[in-house]
């Protein structure tokens, strides 16, 4: 099957699913074929973030985020293997239909007392807002802070944007890190510290991620979707928003991806675009090509017998590089 081919099966695709789930299916990108499939099952709410490369379905799997703050860890990890061996059953195959009726499956047998764990810390948070990573059970407190590379910030309608990264390596760095940003009383005041964070486990060869949208629905998801699409691992991002009265609409994602790529690039995690002129960077829109990394390699260590040098080898050949256009990126 050539990329005609899957173009043609992805339209077929996202019309049948566009009318079953008229409520519950998404188009985020149509240009770039990202979509989002919200379910709600006993009060709960996950969302799937699904971006569906050229290859999808003969040859690649769809790029996927779940997005559950509210979830714990071992039900999370429980879906993403549930939802990559859909994909093993089913290789070459049109399957977000099944994977939408596997997430809504396995909400409904999601441990009931992890919603109320998460209400309860969320109220202790809200007690005291500009402190709110002071209330944080650090273990290890003998660690030290790593450090922090802080982009300068850039305003769009009234809004002001800033980027912060660090390199980390385990979840308390993580928590030392916001904590440090919020000892900024000027970063404590902003309107969202949205942030997301990819920790890669050389001995076990298991990702470990995790976001946050600080009151800015979807955000996080789609900022720990950019990291994945970069491909970067072991480093924290943390994007400050300051609202100016201004609603921004869907823009305001582009510019909270934007100012994390700042402090990617700062940081010297990615390379640089060569442009320093920020106001510029900011209003032109930029073409860059990324090599994009899916999830074979949480496949190929769940599946000792699949081998992720094939895929691999037709997913970053030249033919098939994908064009991203970053300030597009949703």
């Amino acid at each position: 099957m050539d990329q005609e081919e899957n173009l043609s099966t992805q339209v077929d695709e996202i019309e049948a699913l566009s009318a079953i789930y008229p409520d519950e299916w998404k188009i985020e990108d149509e240009a770039f074929r990202t979509f989002s499939a919200t379910i709600t099952e006993n009060n709960r709410t996950a969302t799937l973030l699904i971006t569906l490369p050229a290859e999808y379905p003969a040859t690649s799997p769809p790029f996927y985020l779940l997005t559950a703050p509210w979830m714990k860890e071992q039900d999370r990890d429980e879906i993403y293997n549930q939802l990559e061996q859909v994909y093993l059953d089913h290789a070459g195959e049109s399957i977000l239909h099944l994977w939408i009726e596997k997430l809504r499956e396995l909400l409904q047998v999601v441990d009931p007392t992890t919603e109320q764990v998460v209400h309860e810390t969320v109220a202790l948070v809200e007690d005291d807002i500009p402190t709110k990573f002071r209330v944080l059970e650090i273990e290890g407190s003998e660690q030290e802070c790593p450090p922090i590379t802080s982009a300068d910030p850039f305003t769009e309608r009234k809004s002001t944007f800033q980027g912060h990264v660090a390199t980390v390596t385990n979840t308390t760095q993580v928590k030392l890190v916001l904590a440090k940003l919020y000892e900024n009383r000027k970063i404590a005041q902003a309107t969202h510290n949205i942030y997301a964070y990819r920790i890669y486990n050389e001995q076990t060869k298991m990702w470990l991620q995790d976001c946050d949208d600080d009151g800015e629905t979807h955000a996080g998801g789609r900022l720990m979707h950019l990291l994945q699409i970069l491909d970067v691992k072991n480093v924290i991002v943390v994007v400050s928003r300051w609202f100016g009265g201004i609603l921004l609409g869907g823009d305001r994602f582009k510019l909270i991806n934007n100012a994390a790529r700042d402090a990617l690039e700062l940081g010297t995690y990615i390379a640089s675009s060569g442009n320093d002129d920020v106001t510029k960077k900011k209003n032109k829109k930029r073409l860059v090509l990324y090599r994009i990394v899916p999830l074979y390699h949480r496949l190929a260590t769940a599946t000792p017998h699949f081998s992720v040098e094939p895929l691999k080898h037709q997913m970053f050949s030249s033919p098939s590089l994908l064009l991203i256009r970053l300030l597009g990126l949703s």
